[in-house]
């Protein structure tokens, strides 16, 4: 395993990161294809041992059961400051008027909620999972900005949104002399890749850390164009992402897979992290081999060539993952 600085911080984050949306309880509202906790347990020891030290949840995440099995089997399986927790705040986690957004009442309420569920005193990297419209940003950025000052999060992150709201979430932190964010964990793969327009740039102007979700496009870059799994007959938002065109690419990587005797897997993951700006796209593993091919993919390195390949057939997307 290698690992980088997140961005700007000195904070040393492996270069694969467990995505841990995997487990749950569908019971809590989980989506059907989820594991159990046994199994979500068995998958963190193997990250670790494999040299993870990134874990990434959210709130929502499987009613909060997500949370709750990564926290126990860190607990009981390494040492607290030796892993990096990463968690997320936004979504709808009860019924009324503040059970969902980036309000002070539900930044206050949902960290201490996460907290209890993980088990633990502070999280490494607390994320705002979206932008919330209805809340001034002013807000939101002083209340985050407090749970870090509390000693209940180290460092803040951002995820999918456009790159002026990011920009004027960064400049209204600055302005006021409160904690900006850190990373941006936003939608980037072989087959979306508008985020190269403005949002990465952004983050490489300002030293902000990149943690794509999807880099494997949900799993459209590991099998034929056509194929199905579990979660692909169940997930609406996935279907809505991507498009015909993006067999062509789907082929490319298979076609470099095959002349390098890899799986296509490595080949998808090869190339995010051949991306200058990316620190350390978030793999969902519900498999073993998922696993073993993410780690596989840090050492593999493709030619410019091959780079170059895999990117030519990119067809520009409408913009989508921010809701």
């Amino acid at each position: 395993m290698r690992y980088r600085k997140l961005g700007n911080t000195g904070l040393d984050v492996s270069v694969v990161t467990l995505g841990c949306m995997s487990w749950g309880d569908p019971a809590r509202g989980g989506h059907p294809w989820v594991l159990d906790g046994s199994a979500g347990r068995s998958i963190i020891k193997d990250a670790l041992e494999a040299g993870i030290n990134v874990f990434d949840t959210a709130n929502v995440y499987s009613g909060g059961s997500s949370e709750e099995i990564t926290g126990s089997a860190l607990r009981d399986l390494t040492a607290r400051e030796d892993v990096v927790i990463a968690t997320k705040v936004h979504g709808r986690m009860r019924p009324g008027p503040n059970g969902a957004g980036l309000s002070r009442k539900a930044i206050m309420h949902e960290i201490d909620a996460s907290l209890t569920r993980l088990g633990t005193d502070y999280v490494d990297l607390y994320q705002i999972h979206r932008w919330d419209p209805h809340t001034p940003i002013e807000e939101t950025m002083e209340a985050l900005h407090d749970v870090v000052r509390a000693g209940k999060a180290r460092y803040l992150g951002a995820s999918s949104m456009y790159a002026w709201q990011f920009a004027k979430a960064q400049h209204t932190a600055e302005l006021h002399g409160w904690t900006k964010f850190v990373s941006m964990q936003d939608h980037y793969n072989l087959l979306y890749r508008e985020e190269e327009r403005e949002m990465l740039p952004l983050c490489a102007d300002q030293g902000v850390g990149v943690i794509p979700w999807s880099p494997l496009a949900r799993g459209r870059l590991t099998r034929e164009w056509n194929a199905t799994t579990a979660r692909t007959e169940t997930d609406e938002f996935g279907a809505s992402l991507y498009r015909e065109e993006d067999k062509a690419i789907v082929d490319t990587v298979g076609a470099v897979a095959e002349r390098r005797g890899v799986s296509r897997a490595q080949v998808a993951l090869a190339w995010l992290l051949a991306q200058p700006v990316v620190t350390s796209p978030i793999v969902g593993v519900t498999k073993p081999q998922h696993l073993t091919d993410a780690v596989a993919a840090v050492d593999l390195e493709l030619s410019a060539d091959e780079v170059e390949e895999l990117g030519a057939g990119y067809v520009p997307h409408a913009v989508a993952g921010h809701r």
